[in-house]
Formats: structure tokens, sequence, C-alpha cells
């Protein structure tokens, strides 16, 4: 089948993109053939026309930092216990149940307007295996990156729910091993605590996993082929990670001149995620029902991913957007906020933004020969809205339209949180 786009403003994604009016994009077999802004021919047999009338074609966009099992609706009650999850992960019914729940949540990234999403940290290997369901038809998604189960240590961020816990550097190296036997697309380290499990203020990055763990976990997997992303929230974790091999800090905090040396030493990247951050260090305590110390401690989260993007961004170091789903208040369907808060802390245009969020990132995730542009060749990756958003972010909150590997889904409905957005709507 051959689609035709017609009367579309197209965005195409790239650093300095700016408005192509009432151009045409030819799409065959989910490929982009051409992009014109001639008068197109008339309608040929076998050619199926979609008229946009003046709405805004852009590339899909691209979430660097999602974890799939959850909501993101907040909850007043306790979250599993590791012994619980890995009790309910033996069994078939249960691990079912966790696998339908993140297919679910998956799809609503793509309808959504994200049409890849890039999975650190997950349930055992549910991810992949979602992924390559997506991959052969069997069930509807966005392209996934994913990296399945973490590696942490014992005590340390998401250890025995979302990672491994790991003691020494063998064991570090087996659990690896264990998860590259599903092909994942990259693996997660868990290299400090977080502002949900630190217990005293002003430490919510305290360092879990030694160096050499760390090194252990670059070499297998590097040897592998596969790139490392690490969780950190701290300057000693920036450290620890660069220096051993890490290749993007998801999150990030306050560097110093010779972290961002670093930075540029390691080739490495700062993946920006402050859709977590800004409702738990800013809304009041009787919406989020956080203690104080995990209040003190989301700000100081919040200013060191700012400061590290801030100066990633003046370094010439590529900086990545992704929403940390499902952290409280931070929903599968939600992408659009994390580029106005991106906008908002870092001074950068809303084009910047965009470019981010498609090609930037798909450059980071070493996919941008595939999708992240509007350009001949790559993968028909579209987010359609009524209105540009150059000139308001919030366009891209109600997708006109979503369009997949050339799969087009019209007027996309997702279940949405009106309470998650009444809250959110008050930090814009």
């Amino acid at each position: 089948m051959t689609t035709q786009y017609r009367h579309a403003e197209v965005l195409d994604g790239t650093q300095n993109m700016r408005v192509q009016h009432d151009m045409t994009v030819t799409v065959t077999n989910g490929r982009i053939i051409s992009i014109s802004g001639d008068t197109p021919s008339p309608v040929q047999t076998g050619v199926r026309t979609v008229d946009l009338a003046g709405r805004f074609l852009l590339p899909g966009l691209i979430n660097m930092h999602v974890h799939l099992p959850g909501s993101g609706i907040p909850k007043k009650s306790a979250y599993p216990k590791p012994d619980t999850i890995r009790s309910l992960m033996r069994f078939p019914p249960a691990r079912a149940a966790f696998r339908n729940a993140c297919a679910r949540y998956a799809k609503t990234e793509l309808l959504s307007g994200v049409t890849t999403i890039r999975t650190v940290g997950g349930l055992g290997n549910i991810d992949s295996s979602i992924r390559d369901r997506i991959a052969c038809g069997k069930t509807t998604g966005p392209r996934m990156l994913v990296s399945d189960h973490a590696v942490s240590v014992p005590h340390g961020h998401m250890a025995g729910v979302l990672a491994y816990e790991a003691e020494t550097p063998g064991d570090v190296r087996r659990f690896i091993r264990e998860t590259a036997a599903h092909k994942p697309d990259l693996i997660k380290l868990m290299i400090t605590g977080g502002v949900l499990d630190a217990s005293v203020k002003g430490e919510p990055g305290v360092m879990r996993m030694s160096p050499d763990l760390v090194k252990a976990g670059c070499e297998e997997a590097h040897a592998l082929g596969l790139h490392v992303a690490a969780h950190v929230e701290s300057s000693e974790g920036v450290r620890a990670a660069l220096e051993n091999g890490v290749d993007t800090i998801e999150h990030g905090a306050f560097l110093s001149e010779d972290l961002v040396a670093l930075f540029k030493k390691t080739h490495a990247a700062d993946i920006c995620t402050l859709s977590p951050a800004y409702p738990l260090a800013k809304l009041p305590v009787s919406l989020t029902h956080v203690s104080s110390t995990v209040l003190f401690n989301a700000q100081v989260v919040l200013d060191g991913i700012i400061d590290a993007a801030q100066k990633c961004l003046a370094n010439g170091i590529p900086v990545g957007l992704g929403t940390d789903t499902a952290c409280p208040f931070v929903t599968h369907y939600d992408m659009w906020r994390e580029l106005v808060y991106f906008v908002k802390a870092t001074g950068v245009t809303p084009a910047f933004a965009l470019y981010t969020a498609t090609l930037g990132n798909a450059k980071i995730a070493n996919i941008s020969d595939e999708t992240g542009s509007v350009e001949q060749g790559k993968s028909a990756d579209f987010l359609i809205t009524d209105t540009n958003p150059l000139e308001d972010l919030r366009a891209l909150s109600t997708p006109y339209m979503v369009v997949m590997n050339g799969r087009l889904f019209r007027h996309p409905k997702v279940k949405k949180s009106h309470f998650v957005a009444r809250q959110l709507d008050s930090l814009l």
C-alpha cells in the first residue's frame, strides 16, 4: 500500500527545523519515499490519500526512559515488596497478567504519539517478549529498545523488583549474560539510590554500586555489543559511571568542570528526566503524600538534573529526554510534558526541545538511520497535530493522528487521569 499525506505542514525533526508548507509525504511499505512541495499528481489506483488540510506532520516522539510495569497514577498504598514480586513472577497467571499490563502501557505510549520507547528496567524478560511480539505483528505497540531486568545491588535502587541484586563483579557479569540470552538492546545499571528509597535528607543519590561492579558491568556489556545506561543521581555517581564505561547517564546531578570533561572524553550522553522530580518537589504534600525527606530530596534531584542538562547543553554534550514513567504522577501518555519542562528548566526553544525528543534521541539511541526525522528512506513514524507545536508544545498532548512504520491510527484515544492532569497542569 502506498499512502500520500497531502497538504501537510511538515516539521522534519532536524535541529534547525522550520515549517515546510503544503507538503505531500508519500509512504510505501512503511518507508518514506518522497517529500514534495509540488502539486501532487491525480490519485492513482492503489494509492490511499490522507488530506491533512494544513495539519502539522512531525516525527513520532522517542521516550528514552520508560519503565513499563506501572501506570504512573499515584497510590497511597505501599508498592509491592521484592519477595512479593519474585513470588508472583514464578506464578504463570501472574506473569501473564504483568505482561498484558506492560503491553497495554506500551500501546498507550504509541497512541499518545511516542513511536519509540527505550525501557530501562523491567520485570524479567517481559519487555523483550513484548518487543518481539510487536516486531512480528502479534500485538500493537511502538518500536522498543529494551534492557529487561536491570542490575542493582542488595538494598540498591529497585533491587529485587526491576533489578538483580549483585554482590560481586562475578555476579554482575553473570546477570548480564543471563539478560543477554533474551537479546536486549542495552543493559541498565542502578549505581546510586533514588528519591523514594533515600533515608537521609540530602542523599537521594548515595552510592550503592561500587566502581568495581560498574566496571565489570560495562566490560561485560560492551563485550556483548551492548551499551550501558545507568541510574545516577549524585555527582559521585556520575564520576563512578563515566570513569568505568557507562554510555548514558540517566537523570543526572550537579556537574563540576572535571565531570563535564569526563563526559566529553567518554562521549557519553545525559538523559534528562524532569517529569518525576517536578511533581514530587513542587506539588503540595497533601497530594503527593510524601515525607519531608522525600520532598527535600526531590528538590535536590530536580536541581541536579537541571544543572546537568544545562551544562551538557552549554558544552556540546548530547542531551536526551525521557519521562521515567511509571514514577508517581508520570503516566505513559505525557511525554509532551517532558518537553515543556525541558524548555522551562533550560531555556531552550520549543523547536530544540522537539528536536531533542525526536532526532536528538534517535542519535543517542543509535537509530537515527531508521527514525527520528521526516526524511526520505526512513520509517514512516509520524505524530500529526491540529496546531503548530513550535508555537505551543501542548499541541502534542492530543494527536490528530499517529503513524507507526506506515500503520495509521486515526484520532487515537487513551484513558487519562483527570486528577493527575489537574495537578500537573498547575506546574506548566
